[in-house]
């Protein structure tokens, strides 16, 4: 039996075990010592893949597959526009690759809007 374990809901400490039920004090979430184990056991795929899914990496060259419009500018980015040695990067807003186009500069792309080379 687990000792000690975070409330799978909200993450918290504060939780306790009462007869076959784990018990969460602050989102009152309640789960078996089954789930837990299920919980655990999954695996979350954070490789980040282009429009066609094709797992991206360091130093890939892709082309963009839509016009995307600059924030804060009149340019764009061009369907078909080749970009090479892409870094990769975690990012809250979804823009995950750091890049450098020609005519433009330095950029943040969406791994959506392109595809890999």
């Amino acid at each position: 039996m687990l000792d000690e374990t975070n409330c799978p809901k909200c993450n918290k400490e504060n939780v306790y075990f009462d007869g076959s039920l784990w018990i969460c004090p602050d989102c009152f979430h309640e789960w078996t010592q089954r789930e837990v184990s299920q919980v655990d056991s999954t695996v979350v795929d954070t490789r980040i893949k282009d429009a066609h899914g094709n797992i991206l990496n360091d130093g890939d060259s892709v082309s963009v597959i839509k016009d995307l419009k600059i924030k804060g500018s009149s340019s764009s980015v061009k369907v078909g526009t080749k970009v090479k040695n892409i870094k990769l990067v975690e990012s809250d807003d979804g823009h995950n690759i750091a890049c450098k186009i020609d005519g433009i500069g330095a950029i943040n792309l969406k791994s959506e809007f392109v595809k890999k080379i």
